[in-house]
Protein backbone atom coordinates (compact mmCIF):
# COMPACT_ATOMS: atom_id res chain seq x y z
CA UNK A 1 0.00 0.00 0.00
CA UNK A 2 1.25 3.29 -0.95
CA UNK A 3 2.54 5.47 2.06
CA UNK A 4 0.59 9.15 1.81
CA UNK A 5 2.89 12.25 2.58
CA UNK A 6 1.82 14.00 5.83
CA UNK A 7 0.54 17.79 5.30
CA UNK A 8 3.49 19.03 7.85
CA UNK A 9 1.61 21.90 9.31
CA UNK A 10 -2.17 22.46 11.16
CA UNK A 11 -1.90 26.06 10.99
CA UNK A 12 -2.32 27.40 7.56
CA UNK A 13 -4.19 26.27 4.46
CA UNK A 14 -6.35 24.75 6.50
CA UNK A 15 -5.34 21.21 6.39
CA UNK A 16 -5.69 18.35 9.08
CA UNK A 17 -4.65 19.64 12.32
CA UNK A 18 -1.15 18.14 12.48
CA UNK A 19 -1.23 16.74 16.27
CA UNK A 20 -1.85 18.82 19.37
CA UNK A 21 -0.64 16.76 21.82
CA UNK A 22 -1.67 16.84 25.36
CA UNK A 23 0.30 14.28 28.41
CA UNK A 24 3.09 14.50 25.26
CA UNK A 25 5.51 11.75 27.66
CA UNK A 26 2.31 9.77 29.09
CA UNK A 27 2.26 7.53 26.24
CA UNK A 28 3.01 3.77 26.85
CA UNK A 29 4.25 3.97 22.87
CA UNK A 30 7.65 5.74 23.64
CA UNK A 31 10.50 3.98 25.60
CA UNK A 32 11.75 4.92 28.62
CA UNK A 33 15.20 5.86 27.36
CA UNK A 34 13.51 8.51 24.85
CA UNK A 35 10.74 10.18 27.80
CA UNK A 36 13.84 12.49 28.86
CA UNK A 37 13.17 13.88 25.36
CA UNK A 38 10.18 14.67 24.94
CA UNK A 39 9.56 17.86 27.33
CA UNK A 40 7.16 17.85 29.77
CA UNK A 41 6.85 19.71 33.40
CA UNK A 42 9.70 18.27 36.10
CA UNK A 43 10.79 15.73 33.44
CA UNK A 44 13.21 17.28 30.54
CA UNK A 45 11.72 20.94 31.24
CA UNK A 46 12.48 22.89 28.25
CA UNK A 47 12.52 26.82 28.15
CA UNK A 48 14.63 27.98 24.51
CA UNK A 49 14.78 25.61 21.61
CA UNK A 50 15.81 25.75 17.92
CA UNK A 51 13.63 23.99 15.30
CA UNK A 52 15.49 24.60 11.97
CA UNK A 53 13.38 24.21 8.97
CA UNK A 54 12.98 24.81 5.46
CA UNK A 55 10.47 27.58 4.41
CA UNK A 56 8.96 25.36 1.55
CA UNK A 57 7.16 23.63 4.24
CA UNK A 58 6.10 24.68 7.40
CA UNK A 59 7.23 21.30 9.68
CA UNK A 60 8.85 23.65 11.60
CA UNK A 61 6.12 25.68 13.06
CA UNK A 62 3.97 22.26 13.67
CA UNK A 63 5.98 20.89 15.51
CA UNK A 64 6.99 23.96 17.22
CA UNK A 65 3.47 24.14 18.69
CA UNK A 66 3.07 20.65 19.53
CA UNK A 67 5.67 20.26 21.61
CA UNK A 68 4.79 23.50 23.25
CA UNK A 69 1.22 22.68 24.12
CA UNK A 70 3.16 19.07 24.77
CA UNK A 71 4.40 20.88 27.99
CA UNK A 72 1.95 22.79 28.73
CA UNK A 73 -0.43 22.10 31.53
CA UNK A 74 -4.18 20.40 29.90
CA UNK A 75 -6.09 23.14 32.25
CA UNK A 76 -3.82 25.90 30.90
CA UNK A 77 -6.09 28.30 29.28
CA UNK A 78 -3.80 31.58 29.40
CA UNK A 79 -3.35 33.55 25.68
CA UNK A 80 0.00 32.62 23.56
CA UNK A 81 2.35 34.78 21.53
CA UNK A 82 3.52 33.92 18.12
CA UNK A 83 6.23 36.82 16.61
CA UNK A 84 7.06 36.63 12.78
CA UNK A 85 10.14 38.72 11.15
CA UNK A 86 9.05 40.23 7.67
CA UNK A 87 10.88 37.57 6.09
CA UNK A 88 9.45 35.06 7.97
CA UNK A 89 5.73 35.99 7.10
CA UNK A 90 6.71 36.34 3.54
CA UNK A 91 7.93 33.07 2.82
CA UNK A 92 5.34 31.14 5.30
CA UNK A 93 2.38 33.53 5.92
CA UNK A 94 -0.05 33.97 8.43
CA UNK A 95 -0.65 31.19 11.52
CA UNK A 96 -3.99 30.46 10.25
CA UNK A 97 -6.61 30.46 12.61
CA UNK A 98 -9.16 27.72 11.63
CA UNK A 99 -6.70 25.31 11.30
CA UNK A 100 -6.07 25.21 15.29
CA UNK A 101 -7.95 23.70 17.13
CA UNK A 102 -11.11 25.83 18.37
CA UNK A 103 -9.42 25.86 22.33
CA UNK A 104 -6.52 28.21 20.80
CA UNK A 105 -8.13 30.47 18.43
CA UNK A 106 -8.78 32.87 20.83
CA UNK A 107 -5.64 32.60 22.78
CA UNK A 108 -3.20 33.39 20.13
CA UNK A 109 -1.97 36.74 19.99
CA UNK A 110 0.13 37.39 16.80
CA UNK A 111 2.88 39.70 15.70
CA UNK A 112 4.27 40.70 12.53
CA UNK A 113 7.61 42.28 13.02
CA UNK A 114 9.01 44.64 10.53
CA UNK A 115 12.75 43.38 11.04
CA UNK A 116 14.49 41.20 13.25
CA UNK A 117 15.58 43.68 15.56
CA UNK A 118 11.57 44.26 16.42
CA UNK A 119 11.01 40.61 16.29
CA UNK A 120 13.75 39.68 18.86
CA UNK A 121 12.20 42.50 21.29
CA UNK A 122 8.82 41.27 21.13
CA UNK A 123 10.52 37.49 21.50
CA UNK A 124 11.71 39.10 24.88
CA UNK A 125 8.81 40.88 26.09
CA UNK A 126 6.34 37.85 25.73
CA UNK A 127 8.84 35.77 27.76
CA UNK A 128 8.56 38.64 30.80
CA UNK A 129 4.82 38.06 30.54
CA UNK A 130 4.04 35.31 33.12
CA UNK A 131 0.12 36.02 31.89
CA UNK A 132 1.70 33.64 28.60
CA UNK A 133 1.42 30.45 27.75
CA UNK A 134 4.29 29.98 25.68
CA UNK A 135 6.04 31.85 23.02
CA UNK A 136 7.09 30.95 19.51
CA UNK A 137 9.04 32.80 17.14
CA UNK A 138 10.05 33.04 13.33
CA UNK A 139 12.91 34.31 11.93
CA UNK A 140 14.47 33.90 8.47
CA UNK A 141 18.42 33.24 7.53
CA UNK A 142 21.02 34.14 10.02
CA UNK A 143 20.15 37.64 10.82
CA UNK A 144 23.10 40.00 13.08
CA UNK A 145 20.56 40.80 15.16
CA UNK A 146 20.46 36.93 16.97
CA UNK A 147 24.00 37.01 17.92
CA UNK A 148 24.53 34.22 20.45
CA UNK A 149 24.25 37.02 22.79
CA UNK A 150 20.66 37.39 22.01
CA UNK A 151 20.44 34.07 22.29
CA UNK A 152 21.52 34.18 25.76
CA UNK A 153 19.29 37.33 26.70
CA UNK A 154 16.04 34.83 25.30
CA UNK A 155 17.51 32.08 27.57
CA UNK A 156 17.56 33.71 30.71
CA UNK A 157 14.65 35.53 30.46
CA UNK A 158 12.72 32.56 29.60
CA UNK A 159 14.32 30.53 32.48
CA UNK A 160 14.11 33.03 34.79
CA UNK A 161 10.23 33.98 34.02
CA UNK A 162 9.20 30.75 33.39
CA UNK A 163 7.72 30.89 29.99
CA UNK A 164 9.16 28.49 27.16
CA UNK A 165 10.31 29.51 23.82
CA UNK A 166 10.25 27.80 20.45
CA UNK A 167 11.84 29.57 18.32
CA UNK A 168 11.77 28.21 14.30
CA UNK A 169 14.69 28.89 12.18
CA UNK A 170 13.87 29.19 8.33
CA UNK A 171 16.13 28.42 5.70
CA UNK A 172 18.94 29.20 8.51
CA UNK A 173 22.31 27.90 8.83
CA UNK A 174 23.44 26.30 12.28
CA UNK A 175 25.34 28.99 14.57
CA UNK A 176 26.42 29.71 18.14
CA UNK A 177 23.26 29.71 20.37
CA UNK A 178 22.36 28.80 24.04
CA UNK A 179 19.31 27.15 23.29
CA UNK A 180 19.07 24.37 25.40
CA UNK A 181 17.80 21.99 22.51
CA UNK A 182 18.11 22.39 18.84
CA UNK A 183 16.73 20.33 16.10
CA UNK A 184 16.54 19.81 12.17
CA UNK A 185 13.20 18.92 11.18
CA UNK A 186 11.36 17.76 7.94
CA UNK A 187 8.10 16.28 6.78
CA UNK A 188 8.02 12.64 7.15
CA UNK A 189 5.46 10.15 5.24
CA UNK A 190 2.71 9.27 7.42
CA UNK A 191 1.17 5.74 8.00
CA UNK A 192 -1.49 4.73 5.57
CA UNK A 193 -5.36 5.59 7.09
CA UNK A 194 -6.86 3.01 8.41
CA UNK A 195 -10.24 3.35 6.57
CA UNK A 196 -9.67 5.21 3.42
CA UNK A 197 -6.06 4.50 2.10
CA UNK A 198 -6.72 7.19 -0.49
CA UNK A 199 -7.02 9.89 2.26
CA UNK A 200 -3.83 11.96 3.89
CA UNK A 201 -2.13 10.39 6.87
CA UNK A 202 -1.88 11.52 10.46
CA UNK A 203 1.20 14.39 10.29
CA UNK A 204 4.38 13.02 11.20
CA UNK A 205 8.41 14.28 11.23
CA UNK A 206 11.32 13.78 11.60
CA UNK A 207 13.52 15.14 14.36
CA UNK A 208 17.26 15.04 14.48
CA UNK A 209 18.71 16.38 17.77
CA UNK A 210 21.46 17.49 17.14
CA UNK A 211 22.05 19.60 20.45
CA UNK A 212 20.11 19.23 24.19
CA UNK A 213 21.74 19.86 27.30
CA UNK A 214 18.84 16.83 29.10
CA UNK A 215 19.29 14.30 26.21
CA UNK A 216 22.03 12.79 23.73
CA UNK A 217 21.63 13.69 19.99
CA UNK A 218 19.94 11.75 18.13
CA UNK A 219 16.90 10.82 15.53
CA UNK A 220 13.36 10.35 15.62
CA UNK A 221 10.32 10.15 13.78
CA UNK A 222 7.37 12.06 15.82
CA UNK A 223 3.82 10.75 15.02
CA UNK A 224 0.58 11.68 15.60
CA UNK A 225 -1.30 8.84 16.91
CA UNK A 226 -4.52 10.45 16.10
CA UNK A 227 -5.31 10.53 20.15
CA UNK A 228 -4.02 13.78 20.44
CA UNK A 229 -0.21 12.33 22.03
CA UNK A 230 3.29 12.39 20.03
CA UNK A 231 4.74 8.93 19.59
CA UNK A 232 8.19 8.96 18.95
CA UNK A 233 10.37 6.10 17.27
CA UNK A 234 14.12 6.17 16.57
CA UNK A 235 14.76 7.08 12.82
CA UNK A 236 18.07 5.29 13.25
CA UNK A 237 19.93 3.09 15.70
CA UNK A 238 19.79 4.52 19.18
CA UNK A 239 23.13 5.42 20.37
CA UNK A 240 24.90 2.86 21.91
CA UNK A 241 25.77 3.87 25.83
CA UNK A 242 27.02 0.18 27.03
CA UNK A 243 30.41 0.19 26.94
CA UNK A 244 33.30 3.18 27.97
CA UNK A 245 36.49 3.75 26.03
CA UNK A 246 38.12 0.66 25.60
CA UNK A 247 41.73 -0.08 26.36
CA UNK A 248 44.26 2.70 25.01
CA UNK A 249 46.60 0.17 24.29
CA UNK A 250 50.39 1.44 23.80
CA UNK A 251 50.25 3.91 21.39
CA UNK A 252 50.47 7.55 23.02
CA UNK A 253 47.33 10.05 22.81
CA UNK A 254 49.12 12.39 20.60
CA UNK A 255 49.17 9.24 17.80
CA UNK A 256 45.08 10.12 17.63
Amino acid sequence: MERQVSRPSPVRGGGQSAGWWRGLASTKNVRATERRLLPRPGVGEVRHAELFASSREASGAGLALAFALGQAEPADQRPWLWVQDAAALRLSGRPYRPGLPPSLRHRLLHVAAKSPEEALFALEEGLRCRDLAFVIGELAGNPKALSFTASRRLSLVAEVHGVPLWLVRLDAQHDLSSARQRWEVTAAPSLAPRWNPAAPGLPAWQGTLFRARNHPPGEWILRDDGQTRLVADWATAPPHHGDLAGAAGDRSLAAG
